[in-house]
């Protein structure tokens, strides 16, 4: 980043400098030009401003980049449940670690969790960090920050990784805040550079773009990623790595909140866990159309969802929306009806085992993701496709 500075000694006609700007960003005072909020750095002023503005560049400090080593996984749990996201982090962190040579670390912060802390050497961890305490019993969102920024300063991981669930997500940022470094959320691909610069990829502007997000002058490097969106490592029968416990003093778990329980919430079966997920887009005409996907969905024992705007204009709930700003699902077989493919909208399903559209579009953008392509009418398409499922079953 930088600063624009304004040669004041150079201004000659302050109307003509001012409307340079398309953002309106410049405005007189006292007969000096002064550069607002709405300033968005395009430098157009510099270039026609005629020697009145200069851009500056910041000098960034280069940080010792060798000071820090090896690929660091947040271990997500309830009660010392490990939620999968943390497997198929580890699965990341050992093909990133593999590039640069360096080691695998998970933490793992609770209490009571010193056995189920044996599970993760199963998964290829060199080793794993355990803060086993009372004040870790449940979230605290203070004490669990304090213990996590004690892993970071003890062992200086050049990457961490979190899963973007509930309680990562409140986590991570509070971390990154503590130690001045970025964070990017719910990245889709994540690479390394051999000097440990992570590339951290996710959709932006609205899934119009994919960003590759670089932190070259920071420490630890940290990213969230959904659930469902990296390959989980195979358990291994075998261990491998160690456990080192954290030892951390009483004394700094400050927080004032105290966690008295924990009420569990009735459990739902959501598309995340479907095995085949029909899908409706913008293709579907009107909402009791709908029924045309709730049937093929029924025949074929599945379960149906929708793109973003389905769930707009009030068609189906949000939870079955699927996308960025949706759910992340990976089942065995999806088929998308109408759907047009938006980047958003892909990032959300393209690690299904089966791809399946239909849309009346040949250049829709679904079809580059898709293992299968009909090009038709879904209006004319489902019901024929129902009519042979249930022939097929007939004849079984």
């Amino acid at each position: 980043m930088g600063k624009l500075i304004v040669h004041q000694e150079k201004v000659q006609d302050i109307a003509a400098l001012i409307k340079i700007c398309p953002f309106g960003a410049m405005e007189e005072k006292a007969g000096k030009i002064e550069i607002n909020a709405a300033c968005r750095l395009c430098k157009l002023c510099v270039k026609r401003g005629k020697g009145v503005f200069e851009f500056v560049e910041d000098t960034i400090a280069e940080i010792d980049k060798s000071a820090w080593r090896g690929i660091a996984v947040y271990v997500d749990h309830v009660a010392g449940k490990i939620h999968p996201v943390t497997y198929e982090l580890i699965g990341k962190a050992r093909e990133l670690a593999a590039k640069i040579n360096q080691p695998v670390y998970a933490v793992f912060l609770g209490e009571n969790i010193n056995q189920k802390a044996q599970e993760i050497l199963h998964y290829g961890v060199d080793k794993v960090y355990v803060c086993d305490k009372k004040e870790l019993r449940g979230f605290n969102i203070e004490n669990y920050a304090v213990a996590f920024e004690a892993f970071v300063d003890k062992v200086k991981p050049a990457v961490v990784l979190v899963g973007a669930t509930p309680v990562g997500r409140q986590l991570a940022p509070r971390v990154a805040a503590h130690f001045h470094t970025g964070l990017t959320a719910d990245c889709t691909i994540l690479d390394i550079h051999e000097n440990t610069d992570l590339v951290q990829i996710r959709p932006a502007f609205g899934g119009n773009i994919m960003a590759e997000i670089l932190t070259p002058n920071h420490r630890p490097q940290m990213a969230t990623v959904r659930y469902k969106v990296m390959d989980a490592p195979k358990r291994s029968e075998e261990i491998s790595g160690s456990i080192e416990p954290l030892e951390l003093d009483a004394a700094k778990f400050t927080s004032k909140v105290e966690v008295l329980s924990i009420t569990k919430k009735p459990r739902e079966i959501g598309i995340e866990n479907a095995d085949v997920l029909i899908v409706a887009g913008r293709g579907v005409k009107k909402k009791e159309d709908l029924k045309l996907i709730r049937d093929l969905a029924e025949v074929l024992n599945g379960d149906y969802a929708c793109t973003r705007p389905l769930v707009e204009c009030g068609w189906l709930e949000p939870k079955r929306q699927i996308g960025l700003s949706g759910r992340t699902v990976r089942p065995k077989l999806i088929i998308t009806c109408g759907v047009s493919g938006s980047v958003q909208f892909v990032a959300g399903m393209e690690h299904s085992e089966k791809i399946f559209a239909i849309n009346s579009d040949p250049k829709a953008s679904i079809f580059k993701v898709a293992n299968y392509a009909v090009v038709g009418d879904l209006y004319e398409i489902i019901p024929q496709l129902i009519d042979k499922i249930k022939q097929g079953r007939e004849i079984a």
